[in-house]
């Protein structure tokens, strides 16, 4: 057990990461020394940021409460504190039934927890972070919570209304990382489309992107996490005319059927739907679209299912992830609706909706073999250096693998590389400079 060293465990989310990095900077001003997600834990004490999205997610958090609060009955472990998103929603029930936390915070209680370890004189959590991704790219948060109320989600309960950074603040904290050698930035929000709508009434997400972009060492930004009802056009000739902006963008679709999404309360149609996407693809070719999608919603019929499977047949997402519909406690569709699709039935149509993904992206990706692709490294991993291209995002997205015994590669470096062949998921190649 290492005195004044924290161990900092971060569950769910790139959101929950930045709350993380920003919590340990703070420590570490503190004069802790700060580890993050150790796959051996040494330090005397641990935060478990936790995620309380889904069920899976819960659990997961959960389980980890647990295996820390058996160490520190061990002996293993002096003190043991939880925060985030789990914690913000049921803090009484956990501390209740796991009562060897030391103490429960809410989402946003970094102060409080630095207070309690005896530093109540420190300043605002906000503003610097301990970059914990490689050092070539991080995670920009640009507002928390989310004025969208969709029936399944019970984010907004967790995080309240959306509040978005000052613009200023966020192009500040750009500009340092670029000095810390941070070259790619991963814009993330709960509904990044709604930025600025809560200041002055209008969406600023494209001048705040356009302007980052503008910023002397970014070399790609990429944005996630869109809202398909009101888009900002203005979005799209920023990403089609910024060349360090990335064709990409993550879209969070959940269905297709107008059954489905009346009833999730998405304020779009699927004629809505058809027509974002072309206009998409149309204003910015070549545009990798990443969505979500949700199966197993309450009253999802087989002929809601088979729509969704056609909409995946006929717009051939270049990325796509699924889950089965959780049931949250508080949301509309938990008090109003009764989860009423059994679980076999769910996961039958979650495994044949990935299926057929699965063979879409193997097709995708077959397609790029003979392209010279700008490739940034990652890491290096057994016989291969890994990275990606700008149509792909950290830990989520296709990679690149290029062998190690060609040239010595740097991560974090850029490369022009030839593809030179391909699986459903990960592309091979070469590269051709250096």
């Amino acid at each position: 057990m290492k005195k004044n060293t924290i161990d900092i465990i971060t569950m769910g989310c790139s959101k929950n990461l930045v709350d993380s990095e920003k919590l340990m900077s703070r420590l570490e001003d503190c004069g802790y020394h700060c580890v993050h997600d150790s796959r051996n834990p040494q330090g005397e004490i641990a935060v478990i940021n936790t995620c309380g999205f889904i069920e899976d997610a819960k659990q997961e958090s959960i389980d980890t409460i647990l295996e820390f609060a058996q160490a520190k009955e061990e002996g293993r472990l002096k003190r043991l504190y939880v925060m985030g998103c789990l914690s913000q929603r049921y803090m009484n029930e956990l501390e209740a039934e796991i009562p060897q936390v030391d103490k429960y915070y809410g989402k946003f209680d970094y102060r409080q927890l630095i207070a309690d370890l005896g530093h109540a004189d420190m300043a605002s959590c906000d503003g610097r972070r301990r970059i914990t991704t490689p050092r070539h790219y991080a995670y920009i948060k640009i507002s928390e919570g989310c004025d969208r109320h969709c029936a399944y989600c019970a984010i907004p309960i967790m995080t309240g209304g959306h509040v978005s950074r000052p613009m200023d603040e966020i192009l500040d904290e750009v500009r340092q990382l670029v000095a810390d050698g941070t070259k790619e930035f991963q814009i993330i929000a709960q509904e990044l489309t709604y930025y600025g709508v809560d200041i002055d009434g209008r969406q600023h997400i494209a001048e705040l992107v356009e302007r980052m972009a503008d910023i002397p060492g970014v070399k790609w930004i990429r944005l996630h996490y869109a809202y398909p009802a009101h888009f900002p056009w203005s979005l799209l000739d920023v990403i089609r005319e910024k060349p360090n902006v990335c064709k990409y963008l993550d879209i969070a679709l959940q269905h297709i059927s107008d059954n489905m999404l009346t009833k999730m309360k998405r304020n779009v149609t699927k004629a809505d739907t058809y027509a974002l996407i072309e206009r998409m693809r149309r204003e910015v070719p070549g545009i990798h679209l990443r969505t979500t999608l949700m199966v197993g919603f309450p009253g999802e019929t087989e002929e809601d299912f088979e729509e969704l499977m056609e909409f995946v047949r006929k717009v051939r997402f270049e990325r796509m992830g699924a889950f089965s519909y959780s049931e949250e406690d508080d949301t509309f569709s938990a008090i109003n609706y009764e989860d009423d699709i059994p679980a076999d039935v769910k996961a039958l149509r979650l495994d044949r909706l990935m299926a057929l993904q699965q063979e879409i992206s193997a097709e995708i990706e077959a397609e790029k073999v003979g392209q010279i692709m700008k490739v940034v490294i990652d890491r290096k991993e057994g016989d291969y250096y890994i990275g990606r291209t700008e149509f792909s995002s950290p830990e989520v997205d296709p990679e690149v693998l290029i062998p190690a015994g060609e040239k010595r590669l740097q991560v974090g470096r850029f490369y022009d590389v030839k593809i030179t062949s391909s699986e459903e998921f990960d592309l091979y190649g070469t590269t051709i400079t250096a």
